[in-house]
């Protein structure tokens, strides 16, 4: 059954970050996610590493990965170099690079990524309609392409084209909401022949993934969701957050108790893949996880956390009248 799903209701759910998505470095990016416990790309990353060493032993040549919605390529510079998320949010939060600008932080970010060993079996491409975030992690060494376009609204050009056709897996970490089967339907439109890219998504639990799914069933790929945990994005700004988005995942008939009304975004785990390698290993048996669930949250988390009851009754209320 088809069912048209208003994205852009559902988004009002959240706060809007547009700014930090387009200031010239991730400084504000990290400065006001990290004060919200953001931690998605900390609980991705060993499951992209696994499954890019999954892909790689069907080929010889090194792994592609686009990221959609990449930002500042944050999970771009956790595939590609031995280093993790909080040692990022601690050189862009520390004190001694707030008083630079932009183009000496880049400098610097230059030579920072170079001095680290870097992951040899990995490109990665970058696709954000931030122009500012793209160019910045382009310049920084951390894409090996980058792609400012929104393709939401257009194919991409011969150019384009070209670049997203070299794809092996694709993953992102939040943007299904803010992109539809729109995106990936263009994108699969101009993959190569015969090597329909793998897909891999964290999606917020208030965003259905079936278009989406549908989509990649059509190039050849079945989806099947990681069962046994959620992973959590980052907690609420406040309680109005909070309310609204209870209230998106109960309207999805999910039921919230212990999770969202905990005063965390929860994501559900999406994996596409070519039926015989699901039946040569199931997505529960190719990746292990670490959900964050037991994360020591900080206090805005647990003061949001003692809401939790009053508002799914209230949002069941609100569902049911």
């Amino acid at each position: 059954m088809n069912i048209s799903v208003n994205y852009a209701t559902i988004n009002q759910a959240k706060m809007d970050f547009t700014d930090l998505y387009t200031s010239k470095d991730p400084r504000n990016y990290f400065k006001y996610l990290g004060q919200l416990d953001y931690i998605i790309p900390h609980l991705a990353q060993p499951i992209f590493s696994q499954l890019i060493k999954a892909r790689q032993e069907t080929q010889t040549e090194p792994v592609t990965v686009l990221d959609v919605g990449c930002s500042y390529a944050i999970n771009g510079a956790l595939m590609k170099y031995a280093v993790d998320y909080e040692a990022l949010r601690q050189r862009y939060t520390a004190p001694s690079l707030q008083t630079l600008d932009s183009a000496e932080v880049l400098e610097l970010d230059r030579h920072f990524y170079q001095s680290w060993p870097r992951n040899e079996n990995v490109r990665v491409i970058g696709l954000d309609v931030s122009e500012n975030a793209v160019r910045y992690a382009e310049d920084a060494g951390i894409l090996d392409h980058g792609l400012a376009i929104d393709l939401e609204s257009r194919d991409p050009t011969p150019e384009e084209a070209a670049i997203l056709a070299d794809v092996d897996i694709i993953v992102s970490t939040g943007c299904v909401g803010y992109v539809t089967s729109k995106t990936f339907q263009r994108i699969a439109k101009v993959a190569r022949k015969g090597r329909t890219p793998w897909a891999a998504n964290f999606v917020l639990r208030m965003f259905p993934f079936d278009g989406i799914a549908r989509t990649l069933a059509d190039q050849g790929l079945v989806t099947e969701r990681y069962e046994g945990a959620t992973f959590v994005q980052r907690r609420f700004a406040n309680r109005d957050e909070m309310e609204k988005a209870v209230m998106a995942v109960e309207a999805r008939g999910l039921d919230t108790d212990g999770l969202e009304t905990e005063g965390l975004f929860h994501s559900n785990l999406f994996v596409s893949r070519p039926q015989e390698e699901i039946e040569r290993r199931p997505i529960q048996e190719l990746v292990t996880v670490i959900s964050g669930a037991n994360k020591l949250w900080s206090v805005g988390a647990n003061v949001l956390g003692s809401y939790g009851q009053e508002v799914r009754q209230a949002a069941r209320a609100q569902r049911q009248g």
